[in-house]
């Protein structure tokens, strides 16, 4: 028998989304942890249901009758741990996305500081911020104290003044919030979250606990200079889970089974992407981007930053969303067909009453996939917006999401995500196609080998590698000479226009190494400079360059643009 350093456990992850309940089943085959398969069901977690239970009930049944596996015992119990004829499993995770929004209220003493990292932190849960207090808030305290009392936020984040810093101001809020408490039905009273100044912290907990429940987090800002949102978001993402828990049958004993805390799956996603952010190249870090049916989600980790933005977008529910926050021409310039702007809509608004659907037409698909690309613009805009350091610049980018990875033909997706994304130099494009990202990031507090495997055992696919020059050129003019040398010694030579988009013909997981020569002032990589050539693999859609220029600008008039993202498609192979 071949030695193996991994523990013979299996792991079941149940996340419950705002359409769907998935069972993922992980387990040790050869030695190595692979993704065994995934049961589907419709989620009762949401209204009008609120019970986990039901979804998680008939996502095992499609699990067993996919892999024949019994997880259940006969009074319909959860068998952990496993035993040894093979049923039931040895590990539990719980992730969800499912379930009303947290309305939240943000404090912090100085808008540009405090505020702005509280208003960050708060953006990595399913939540809303209702309404923001600082010493930049010019309303009178009776008005602040009356907008609270009408908010009924579900939850306070408070933060402001560096460790030994400033206190006499954030007591002054404290004192507002305690006001707040007091006067709310104590059934109503939202929990509190402090992440300041920790001088004051158990003053705080004091005071406060008085009314409501308190957390206390370390210090989003210890000092001037220095933001730390991770450990804040960590409790944050602690108390939201806590919260749905007590508003949903079943979760809570779920979780109590559960060999990590149950997390949102923005969390959840997000600490996957900073446990690849240490195995890949630090200087360009990672992203990754989850276009779900209600919610959108943007991690991205660097050598200096770690961002975690919560958009409520979707392909979806979160469909109409998108509308509010674009103009209706925003997503109509993806459609390379005619379509009246009513009809466009009127689609929009049908698939966000019934998320569940399937487009039913081509028109439909185009559509859905219009939608998405104009999600993924918003999104990214969002995040570069509250972390405007982190650039288009990643090394790989990962993506998941039905509407972006379940498409007739990968180059849709690649297309999409092209669009959508607008990445920067040299990336490879990857496919989270089985959605398991957030079960492997919350698989990881317990087992850090389990998700490495798995993310290298082929359950996720490598659409691409994208080179994206940037150029002020003409279009039509030469940007770049490109030789491609593969592994047998051959080579192809390539003339790379300004506006063109080129398909390179390197088969998937056959490497090559790329020679290019910069023309006219491109910049092939902000981050690298590939002097000398470097190695390039192929994936699905083999490797691609994308020479169309950023910010990606299409024609105005309709036919020219339609005929030209024919060409795009075209060009990909789609």
């Amino acid at each position: 028998m071949t030695p193996t350093l991994v523990d013979p456990e299996s792991v079941l992850a149940i996340d419950f989304g705002s359409v769907n309940t998935r069972a993922m089943l992980f387990d040790v085959v050869e030695g190595e942890y692979n993704f065994i398969a995934a049961g589907l069901a419709p989620c009762t977690m949401g209204a009008p249901y609120f019970d986990a239970l039901e979804s998680f009930h008939l996502a095992l049944t499609h699990l067993k009758r996919i892999t024949g596996r019994t997880l259940l015992d006969d009074e319909e119990s959860l068998i952990l741990p496993g035993r040894d004829d093979g049923t039931g499993i040895d590990r539990l995770v719980v992730t969800f996305s499912a379930g009303e929004e947290l309305k939240i209220v943000v404090t912090g003493l100085l808008a540009d500081v405090s505020l702005e990292s509280v208003q960050r932190a708060a953006s990595a849960v399913y939540g809303r911020v209702v309404d923001s207090l600082s010493l930049a808030d010019r309303r009178r305290s009776e008005v602040q104290l009356d907008a609270l009392l009408q908010a009924r936020p579900d939850l306070i984040l408070m933060a402001g003044g560096t460790d030994g810093g400033a206190s006499r101001s954030i007591m002054r809020l404290a004192d507002l919030v305690a006001l707040t408490c007091r006067l709310l039905p104590r059934e109503t009273r939202p929990e509190i979250i402090f992440a300041g100044n920790q001088t004051i912290a158990n003053k705080i907990k004091d005071g406060l606990g008085k009314w409501t429940t308190v957390h206390l987090a370390p210090n989003l800002r210890p000092t001037i200079d220095l933001e730390d949102p991770c450990p804040a978001q960590n409790v944050l993402s602690q108390v939201a889970a806590e919260i749905r828990s007590r508003r949903t049958h079943g979760l809570e004993g779920l979780s109590s089974l559960a060999s990590a805390p149950t997390l949102p799956t923005a969390a959840a996603f997000g600490r996957m992407v900073r446990f690849l952010g240490q195995l890949f190249d630090r200087s360009k870090g990672v992203l990754g981007v989850d276009v779900g049916a209600s919610w959108t989600t943007v991690a991205a980790a660097t050598e200096k930053t770690y961002a975690l933005n919560l958009s409520p977008l979707g392909s979806g529910a979160g469909a109409a969303e998108v509308l509010v926050q674009s103009t209706l021409a925003d997503i109509t310039r993806w459609l390379p067909i005619h379509m009246s702007a009513e009809e466009v809509r009127d689609r929009i608004f049908q698939k966000s009453l019934h998320p569940a659907s399937l487009p039913e037409s081509a028109e439909d698909l185009l559509i859905e996939q219009a939608v998405a690309r104009q999600i993924m613009r918003l999104s990214m805009a969002q995040t570069q917006a509250r972390w405007p350091n982190l650039g288009y610049s990643f090394e790989p980018m990962l993506v998941s999401g039905a509407a972006v990875t379940h498409t007739p033909t990968p180059q849709q997706s690649l297309m999409m995500i092209l669009d959508g994304l607008q990445p920067i130099g040299l990336t490879t494009i990857i496919l989270d196609q089985n959605g398991l990202t957030p079960a492997l990031g919350a698989i990881a507090s317990f087992n850090s080998i389990l998700p490495v495997q798995v993310f290298e055992s082929g359950a996720f696919l490598s659409l691409a590698t994208v080179i994206c020059p940037v150029s002020s050129a003409r279009e039509g003019t030469p940007i770049l000479h490109a030789r491609l040398q593969y592994e047998n010694g051959e080579e192809d030579v390539f003339e790379v226009l300004k506006g063109s988009l080129l398909s390179l013909p390197l088969r998937l997981g056959v490497t090559g190494k790329l020679y290019l020569q910069a023309l006219r002032g491109t910049t092939i990589d902000p981050r690298l400079r590939p002097a000398g050539g470097f190695k390039i693999t192929g994936g699905i859609c083999g490797a691609v360059i994308d020479a169309r220029g950023r910010p990606l600008n299409l024609p105005v008039e309709d036919a020219r643009r339609r005929e030209l993202l024919k060409k795009w498609a075209l060009a990909l192979g789609g």
